[in-house]
């Protein structure tokens, strides 16, 4: 399929894919990159291809909208199924595979941008890969600091046959990271003409929205701690031993704001809200939109060290503490550990029962951390500006490689 001769005049387009089955992480990191590309590309747009139920409770910016495809879940057997339609997987995954497709045939991006999953969830993105390459639309596959332990990776990545993906369609891999911390593909073999495609990117900086306000009771007027367990769904863990922190006794110098998360168990949160009334340094909120707020305002934060609250932290320069978790996937566990070494936040881990004495006495020792900023690192954070120069510098070589073919249309 030849690529359609669209006038440079109607702008810049940049499609951006994110499966996003589960949590918010994907989404979350892909809506920060689209702001911050219109944010300084004049006449650019962009369109985020997500199957996040709740991506219409954030806010985006003029430029940027989104086509939600219908919801997948991951089971605890690792096996896929319908979020809401009374589909079975393969009907499903064939009706988001098409609007996948067709979305990219009608919007006719300049770029593409995949987050982490090269082919998409059980490839669905490959024939539009396939498509846009026939037409010259360059490939960009964006990836973590850390995906997982290689033991996992090599075999899941063999599986989904992705290396003559990255060979043959991708033409660059941008690592949302720096080399000195991490590299996400350690300990798996990438051929030399993969590895020439790979840049580094540095860390995505986040900034609190000049618009949009946060006005909740919830919210402390006195100096907080901020708990955060992201999408919620595997953060009951973390909340459990905070709350029993605060429920020995201990005099912990700051309250403590947590945020639930959209996905946790319903059980969970009930129980825990329960808990947390008969506390008067605990106050809650199920989910903010603005987690960027409450990072700003908190004294600290007590997190699980997903990627985009990792960014958070560096970007507010907040002292942390990270409770990562080690299934179904060691990333967390990894980039926790990495920081720790480098200074830039605390690790607490657990073998079995999580100590509520330890926990207390991080919580008291918090504010007395090293902040992030102590730690010099260059280029740490000008993740964002990167991806804004490397995005102008494709679309710039893409449109050039255009000209002699409309010339020789035009002869």
């Amino acid at each position: 399929m030849t690529k359609k001769r669209r006038s440079q005049k109607e702008g810049i387009r940049v499609l951006i894919y994110s499966h996003d089955s589960f949590g918010l992480g994907h989404l979350r990191r892909c809506r920060a990159i689209a702001h911050s590309l219109v944010g300084e590309i004049s006449k650019l747009s962009v369109l985020i291809l997500s199957g996040s139920p709740i991506i219409g409770s954030f806010d985006f910016r003029a430029r940027v909208d989104f086509v939600r495809v219908p919801g997948v879940i991951k089971l605890r057997n690792g096996d896929y199924t319908s979020l809401n339609l009374h589909l079975d997987i393969e009907q499903t995954m064939a009706l988001r595979a098409s609007i996948i497709q067709h979305t990219a045939d009608v919007f006719d991006p300049d770029i593409f941008i995949v987050d982490k999953e090269p082919l998409g969830l059980r490839g669905e993105v490959s024939d539009t890969l396939e498509m846009l390459k026939s037409r010259g639309t360059p490939l960009i596959l964006g990836l973590r600091d850390v995906m997982d332990e290689p033991e996992l990776l090599v075999p899941e990545w063999e599986r989904k046959h992705v290396m003559p993906a990255l060979k043959d369609l991708y033409n660059e891999l941008w690592v949302y990271g720096l080399p000195q911390f991490y590299d996400p593909l350690t300990g798996v073999e990438i051929p030399d003409v993969i590895r020439r495609k790979i840049v580094y990117t540095g860390y995505l900086k986040h900034q609190v929205p000049g618009a949009l306000s946060v006005k909740s009771a919830s919210v402390p007027d006195t100096p907080f701690i901020l708990v955060t367990a992201g999408g919620g769904g595997d953060g009951d863990v973390l909340i459990d031993w905070v709350l029993t922190a605060y429920e020995t006794g201990m005099k912990i110098p700051h309250p403590a704001l947590i945020v639930l998360g959209p996905f946790m168990h319903t059980d969970h949160q009930e129980s825990f809200l329960a808990r947390i009334e008969k506390l008067e340094s605990v106050s809650a909120m199920t989910f903010s939109s603005h987690i960027e707020h409450l990072m700003e305002k908190a004294v600290g934060v007590v997190a699980m060290g997903g990627y985009n609250t990792f960014c958070e932290i560096l970007s507010f320069d907040k002292p942390s503490i990270i409770v990562p978790r080690t299934v179904p996937r060691l990333e967390q566990y990894i980039r926790a550990s990495r920081a720790q070494e480098l200074g830039l936040l605390s690790m607490l881990h657990y073998d079995n029962e999580p100590d509520p004495k330890m926990m207390a006495t991080a919580l008291c020792q918090l504010t007395q951390q090293n902040l992030p900023s102590e730690i010099i690192l260059p280029g740490l954070l000008d993740g964002l500006q990167n991806i804004n120069q490397l995005v102008s510098q494709n679309i710039a070589k893409s449109r050039r490689q255009e000209l002699p073919m409309l010339d020789q249309l035009s002869s």
